[in-house]
């Protein structure tokens, strides 16, 4: 399976922008400028986003097959994924991402909760495509 996006931009970086199409056609035409990855997105995205939105939902996909295989059943999870751009030594980078998850497992601990979703983190493809550059941490909540 390939997945694919494709952009476009006009103008220089600051008073410029642009607009990301993701070739499945599930979303529209996305739009993209420095000052919303700077600044406020004012209706618009940026890369930093798209990849907290592609951790979250990686994020759930490997949390529930590892709850799944622990017994627990009727599984409903949300995560939050923020990402933090900002400007360091070596110019703007992507630096943290945390994955805030709340878990609706009937029969489940907190504790338990917090190690399976620790697993999920470790074995979750972006997290690994992260990993190494970006500080990922987890905090974990049970209703």
């Amino acid at each position: 399976m390939q997945s694919r996006a494709i952009s476009t931009w006009e103008g220089d970086l600051l008073a410029g922008s642009g607009t990301t199409t993701l070739q499945s056609g599930v979303a529209g035409s996305l739009p993209v400028s420095w000052p919303s990855r700077t600044e406020a997105a004012n209706g618009m995205t940026s890369p930093e986003e798209l990849i907290a939105a592609a951790h979250a939902a990686c994020f759930n996909m490997a949390f529930s097959n590892i709850l799944a295989g622990a017994d627990y059943e009727s599984i409903h999870l949300e995560t939050t994924a923020t990402a933090t751009f900002e400007k360091t030594d070596e110019g703007f980078r992507l630096t943290t991402m945390l994955l805030s998850v709340q878990g609706d497992i009937p029969g489940i601990d907190l504790e338990v909760f917090a190690d399976l979703a620790e697993d999920a983190k470790a074995g979750c493809p972006v997290s690994n495509a992260l990993k190494g550059n970006v500080e990922i941490s987890v905090e974990t909540t049970v209703v």
